[in-house]
């Protein structure tokens, strides 16, 4: 008998307590919270890029050398985008979105995906083939992995789209052929 007496007074003590708590706190503290982790952060200000896109645009992307430039990207651009984000760009950017890339690590360093230097002088079809078969069966690195059983031809093609659209200097079809055609003629 004394020890239901002593039990039933020691849980209407913490039952007052943590009424006392709830009346005192709005948000009373978890044991198992850190300092200020009950708290929701305000959201990190981002910037308005959508605006700066050409209306019926799905997406955007800042141009890689100069950040007050916003490329607008149709629908398949955007595919392209985030394709590119899932597979190209630990070794084709200098900066992924969890830090440094691996491009530095690669020998020979891959070009940057931006960079029309390199990729407006190849057509549709041979980047369709490096991408699908990898750098060794296209004559380019044996460091690029085929990606031909893990993305889609359409996908692939999306990636072209994007690829076109961020180049720098920009993609000019005409240009590109003349550019390839100088290439095959003998000197």
């Amino acid at each position: 008998m004394k020890f239901a007496l002593i039990f039933v007074s020691v849980l209407v003590g913490c039952l007052g307590l943590a009424d006392y708590v709830m009346k005192t706190f709005p948000n009373p503290p978890c044991w198992c919270w850190s300092a200020g982790q009950d708290r929701v952060p305000a959201p990190a200000p981002q910037p308005k890029l959508i605006e700066d896109a050409v209306p019926g645009s799905y997406g955007t992307e800042v141009d890689w050398n100069n950040p007050q430039h916003i490329i607008p990207l149709d629908y398949n651009q955007e595919q392209g985008k985030r394709i590119f984000y899932q597979q190209c760009v630990w070794c084709h950017s200098d900066t992924t979105p969890a830090g440094p890339s691996n491009r530095s690590n690669v020998t020979p360093t891959p070009p940057l995906m931006n960079d029309g230097a390199v990729f407006n002088g190849m057509s549709d079809l041979s980047l369709r083939q490096a991408i699908a078969l990898g750098g060794r069966a296209s004559g380019h690195s044996a460091m690029m992995p085929p990606y031909g059983k893990s993305l889609t031809q359409g996908e692939i093609l999306d990636l072209i789209a994007y690829m076109r659209a961020i180049a720098v200097p920009a993609y000019d079809q005409s240009s590109a052929r003349r550019l390839r055609n100088r290439r095959r003629k003998p000197l």
